[in-house]
């Protein structure tokens, strides 16, 4: 900074000193140059701050001040509960010990499910280390002793929504072993006993009775007390009964120290165990209804098909068979993708429980229905006859020369009530239902009014899920329907079709069996119910299901009478005659519906017996049987002359 150039005049001159030392002239001036550089630093730190500065400092110091107070107070006041909860968590976390679910018996006590062990291996998140490189160890650990890569389990981990994880489910027995030796050395992780379902015979109760499966993330959303590692009811009775088969889950509350160790531990609630159904079911009868179906279906080459059997006294469905089935203890067992792809796919689909979900053109079976409408709207007497020669014709409005014509499958000549029931005269019914021959009919109108008191196009109600209501069509119905604009139109055909339970009419077996059950018993529509009952452990009974009314009086009783009577000439010389060779009474109707499919037919029958005081209404349904077989009808006799003859006859029935 300083260049100091000494004269050369005074080069080589030095200067004594007290301390006979001698300095050099130039060093004298490079040490005052020094201390002259040293005090012009000194002024320049020493410049005092500006009021400015000094403000901004103090305002930034306060409002710095306020906030963290400010901060201070939103967590130790507004905040507290909050915080205090999440303390609380860390120093406590309570357990939960699953219920043992409640099990499910037919109408003698008979027990068709059954509960047995399962073992899970899961981690509850909260309780893995919280130093990434113990806990990274501890999952490689834990991946390696079930099987997994480390990389999949900590996806999985990362992944997962709730506390828990389904690491592995239905543990091997060697597994098993392995883990609980080990699982002390695996903070986070645990073996956990569940649930696993098994179901007698499979095939045989799978629809009505039907499956558990792991809980979903919807029904988690919306559904207390479980867990993502629960199951729960998906189908039938294990659905529609979910909240009395489940039972009460316990709590354990575990207090631990920051090492995660535990201190102490403190039982909260007991689990208490889910209740248990009794059924109107008779599973022989159930075994006997599938076998004579199979037998049927094979006989006449049709591959599906429902037998549905119900107390007209109680509303109890005693048998409900739908085939083809499933074995509802596939959902416990380890199968692969292809093969889960391979039932899924099936045409048939087994899954569906036809008695309750598929819809059919009821056929004939109509007949006794559309009867006891026009008795009831005095359309006609019981003893009136009608002349039937095979056909009906029907003015046709827009082409006069080509009328519309309405076949029978046979000449019936003259014919009244009873007797059209007994020979399921189309000609009558057609009479009866759209009008002819000076007969005033029923009109569309009034016969969707009456298959509407039956409960046709309603819900029945019965206890389990994936109930089906069927179709009555009427004008409005057409009209929405359809978007040419001819097709929208209500034509009189459509009014006789529906008479004689064709067109666009669709009825599911349990409609069926209903309807004739109030034909049966006198007028009361009583709803389809497969609990009996409700027991405890000790099968003490908690509560009985008593039986429940729909409507009654809806027809008059002396009208079902006359119907109950051409059922019954229906077995002794009519349609049902195969019945008459039974020990006991009964009165029938059968039913043959035309399908899509040119040449097959869905043959129909329903039975009440003893006639004089019914204890049981049949129906019996078969697909698309080829050509006009008689397909229906062995099958319910060979299941009443079992129901009425076998061993147990007047003892379990």
């Amino acid at each position: 900074m300083f260049d100091f150039k000494v004269p050369d005049g005074l080069k080589n001159k030095k200067v004594k000193t007290k301390i006979k030392e001698e300095i050099e002239f130039q060093e004298i001036f490079l040490d005052a140059l020094s201390q002259k550089k040293e005090r012009l630093a000194e002024k320049k730190i020493e410049v005092p701050l500006t009021k400015r500065v000094l403000a901004g400092f103090s305002t930034l110091f306060l409002l710095s001040l306020a906030f963290l107070w400010l901060k201070t107070g939103q967590l130790q006041i507004l905040r507290k509960e909050e915080f205090s909860a999440l303390a609380q968590k860390n120093s406590y976390r309570v357990y939960f010990q699953r219920p043992t679910r409640g099990v499910i018996y037919d109408k003698n006590f008979r027990q068709l499910v059954f509960n047995d062990s399962s073992f899970d291996f899961v981690c509850n998140l909260g309780d893995l280390p919280r130093e990434d490189e113990e806990k990274n160890k501890i999952i490689d650990l834990a991946a390696g002793m079930v099987g997994i890569s480390s990389e999949e389990l900590k996806e999985k981990i990362k992944q997962e929504k709730s506390d828990h994880l389904l690491v592995l489910e239905n543990l091997e027995h060697e597994t098993l072993l392995i883990l609980e030796s080990k699982i002390k050395n695996l903070p986070g992780f645990a073996v956990e006993e569940n649930i696993k379902r098994s179901y007698d015979s499979g095939t045989l109760f799978s629809h009505f009775l039907g499956y558990l499966g792991r809980i979903e993330e919807p029904e988690l959303k919306t559904l207390n007390g479980y867990s993502s590692l629960d199951y729960i009811g998906k189908t039938g009775l294990e659905k529609s009964y979910e909240d009395v088969l489940r039972g009460q889950r316990g709590e354990t509350m575990v207090e631990r120290d920051v090492f995660f160790q535990e201190i102490s531990r403190q039982k909260v609630s007991e689990a208490k165990p889910g209740k248990s159904l009794v059924l109107w079911i008779d599973s022989g009868l159930q075994q006997k209804a599938t076998q004579a179906l199979q037998e049927s279906l094979k006989r006449v080459g049709a591959k599906s098909g429902a037998v549905i059997a119900m107390d007209p006294k109680t509303g109890g469905i005693l048998s409900l068979v739908s085939l083809p089935s499933f074995d509802n203890n596939l959902f416990f067992q380890k199968l692969s993708q292809e093969e889960w792809q391979k039932i899924y796919d099936n045409p048939l689909n087994p899954f569906w429980n036809r008695c309750i979900s598929a819809a059919y053109p009821s056929g004939s079976t109509i007949k006794p229905l559309i009867a006891s409408a026009a008795l009831e709207e005095k359309i006609i007497s019981p003893r009136q006859q009608i002349y039937c020669e095979g056909k009906i014709e029907v003015p046709n409005p827009w082409f006069k020369d080509q009328p519309w014509i309405f076949r029978d499958w046979t000449t019936h000549g003259w014919i009244d009530m009873r007797q059209a029931i007994a020979e399921s005269c189309n000609v009558y019914f057609y009479t009866l239902g759209g009008g002819y021959g000076g007969i005033k009919g029923l009109g569309e109108e009034r016969i969707k009014k009456y298959l509407n008191l039956f409960n046709w196009g309603e819900l029945t109600g019965i206890d389990i899920p994936g109930e089906r209501k069927g179709l009555i069509p009427d004008k409005e119905w057409k009209k929405q329907h359809f978007q040419n604009a001819s097709e929208k139109v209500w034509l009189p055909g459509d009014t006789y079709n529906l008479s004689i339970g064709q067109g666009y009419l669709s009825v599911t077996p349990l409609q069926v069996v209903d309807a004739f059950s109030a034909i049966a018993n006198g007028g009361k529509l009583l709803r389809p119910k497969l609990v009996k009952e409700i027991v405890d452990e000790n099968k003490n009974v908690v509560r009985e299901l008593e039986p429940e009314i729909i409507r009654e009086n809806f027809i008059d009783e002396a009208n079902l009478k006359v119907v109950r009577e051409g059922m019954r000439e229906a077995v002794l010389y009519g349609s049902s005659v195969i019945l008459n060779s039974l020990p006991i009474e009964t009165a029938a109707k059968t039913g043959t519906a035309q399908t899509s499919k040119p040449g097959y037919y869905h043959n129909w029958v329903t039975v009440f017996a003893p006639y004089d005081d019914p204890k049981i209404v049949l129906t019996v349904l078969i697909e698309n049987v080829p050509e006009e077989q008689v397909a229906v009808l062995p099958v319910a006799k060979e299941i009443l002359n079992w129901y009425f003859s076998g061993p147990l006859a007047g003892e379990s029935h």
